[in-house]
């Protein structure tokens, strides 16, 4: 499959129907899932077991298992995201399995880890439960973070994981919550594949 076409498809997923400002619940834009999971594609990181940690509303599971991945696992702590999850990936004829409990309370062992985790931007560090638990259970990590954090993701996972690649992209931030000013802000943010040590 092309990366434009998964593109397509991935714009069906709907998104959250309530965010959550806390949870800093924003939907990753379809030309940003497609970008990461063509890139884990391309670097043959889909073909074992993928785990999408913070899941939502699954764009990411859903994405990987477009690509042809057999066995996917969405986490995510809120049960009415996950509800969504479900119907979107009926809809697009994928099986994942979705597991409802916070992503620190989470077990198992994956080839792959996708996520997009919360920048921080309404709690500081909140991106860390994510990274401490992709590099637990994941060999290889794709991870959305603001651009400029490389120092950070480096020094925070040294002795666990290495960084390999970085790609610069830009997250086409749709207007959700009150205090956004645009309809689209294009928030500068990088991608990361990191290897577990």
């Amino acid at each position: 499959m092309k990366k434009r076409k998964l593109e397509m498809l991935l714009e069906q997923v709907e998104g959250f129907r309530s965010p959550d400002v806390r949870r800093e619940q924003y939907a990753t834009p379809a030309v940003v899932a497609a970008e990461l999971l063509y890139f884990a594609y391309m670097n043959g990181d889909l073909m074992g077991t993928v785990a999408d940690l913070g899941c939502g509303t699954g764009i990411l599971a859903i994405g990987a298992g477009l690509l042809g991945t057999k066995k996917i696992i969405g986490i995510d702590s809120d049960i009415g995201a996950l509800k969504i999850a479900k119907q979107n990936a009926k809809r697009l004829g994928v099986e994942i399995e979705w597991v409802c409990c916070d992503v620190r309370d989470f077990c198992g062992r994956f080839d792959t880890v996708v996520m997009n985790p919360p920048f921080g931007a309404q709690e500081k560090g909140s991106d860390r439960p994510f990274l401490d638990k992709a590099l637990e259970i994941g060999s290889v990590i794709y991870s959305i973070h603001n651009a400029g954090s490389a120092d950070f993701i480096r020094g925070y996972i040294d002795g666990r994981g290495e960084v390999t690649d970085i790609v610069a992209l830009k997250f086409p931030m749709r207007h959700t919550f009150k205090f956004h000013r645009k309809e689209i802000a294009l928030i500068n943010v990088e991608l990361y594949r990191i290897i577990r040590k």
